[in-house]
């Protein structure tokens, strides 16, 4: 889903950046307020498994087209929505500097389209509601917290997705890309999202239980009084989400499907492989072209040293291996440094 700049106007992208400017403030000042120093590490790990976890291109049987998660439901069920977002805001920003996936011109709207819905509107109105809840309470304490995590998980997903994708065809209207019918091209990006949502779901439950079983305490939300018993420690836990990282990011990221992901699918088609031209767009030319998403296109073009998370110039799966294992150290680190910058998640003394 992340946006090119040529599918925005510089109007319409410069709004977008003020919206998740306004939100990435708020959450700046609200995690002033927290004291749980456990966010630290985890904020950086969760955000490295992300950055990892969106590499991976899952095929869409039948369609031509495959997915990758976003992680806002993901970051924002381990850290709460406010780290969540800005741990995204990390993750997106790399991608578009440093890989050259989504236009820099465009981060505003991939911020509020990737991150914003899953981490604000997929906590608020799913996660804590669910989480709080007595839904599935004749499955027993734990089996009903398992239950409402994988409940939680796959509704929220399928649910901010759908409002990404929706954002990106709205954005691309108002921007005025007249190859783009809206009624057109809702009707191929609602559909394939839902699927899309519907993968990540299961992934982003997979990871939550495997975090509640070892350390619920790290779920926002969740009762974890009495969970003590079989739990694995703190750094363990980290140890395994670490390992995890560098075998998504180094080597699973070599399995990625090469069939374009939702956004490109619906605006490019696949008929190379035989599928629908769907919106029947030209690659090479396409949208709005603006002086300002040049100039972003030419900064984007001498900072990104890992373009479309390859070596320049070269084919080598070697380069996919080093992106994901580089970017995911990157973000892990960027991450850190914001947090220790900003005096986030410190033990207050108490007086």
């Amino acid at each position: 889903m992340h946006m090119a700049d040529a599918l925005l106007a510089p109007a319409v992208a410069a709004t977008m950046y003020a919206a998740s400017g306004v939100a990435a403030g708020v959450s700046v000042y609200q995690l002033k307020k927290d004291d749980d120093a456990q966010k630290l590490p985890t904020m950086a790990v969760t955000a490295a498994l992300v950055f990892a976890g969106q590499m991976i291109n899952y095929t869409i049987p039948g369609t031509g087209s495959s997915g990758h998660m976003c992680g806002g439901m993901l970051l924002s069920a381990l850290l709460g929505p406010q780290a969540g977002f800005l741990s995204m805001i990390v993750i997106l920003t790399i991608q578009s500097l440093f890989f050259a996936d989504g236009g820099l011109m465009a981060l505003g709207a991939n911020i509020w389209n990737m991150a914003f819905y899953g981490c604000f509107v997929g906590y608020y109105l799913l996660w804590r509601p669910i989480m709080r809840s007595r839904l599935f309470a004749g499955l027993g304490p734990r089996g009903g917290q398992r239950a409402r995590i994988a409940l939680a998980s796959v509704l929220g997903c399928v649910l901010t997705l759908q409002l990404g994708a929706f954002s990106v065809v709205l954005e691309t209207s108002l921007s005025g890309v007249t190859d783009l019918p809206f009624g057109a091209f809702l009707a191929l990006m609602q559909p394939i999202h839902l699927a899309i949502g519907l993968v990540e779901g299961l992934v982003t439950a997979a990871v939550l239980l495997f975090v509640y079983a070892s350390r619920p305490e790290l779920l926002q939300d969740v009762d974890s009084a009495g969970e003590a018993a079989g739990k694995r420690s703190l750094k363990s836990t980290l140890v395994i989400l670490a390992v995890l990282v560098l075998a998504v990011g180094g080597g699973l990221s070599l399995l990625a499907s090469s069939d374009p992901d939702g956004l490109e699918w619906s605006l490019f088609g696949n008929a190379e492989a035989g599928y629908s031209e769907n919106m029947g767009l030209d690659e090479e030319s396409f949208g709005v072209h603006s002086a300002a998403a040049d100039k972003a296109g030419a900064i984007q073009e001498a900072s990104s040293f890992l373009p479309d998370y390859a070596f320049p110039g070269s084919e080598s799966p070697a380069g996919t291996s080093v992106s994901g294992v580089v970017g995911s150290a990157l973000v892990a680190g960027v991450a850190l440094l914001i947090c220790l910058a900003g005096g986030f998640f410190r033990k207050k003394k108490s007086h």
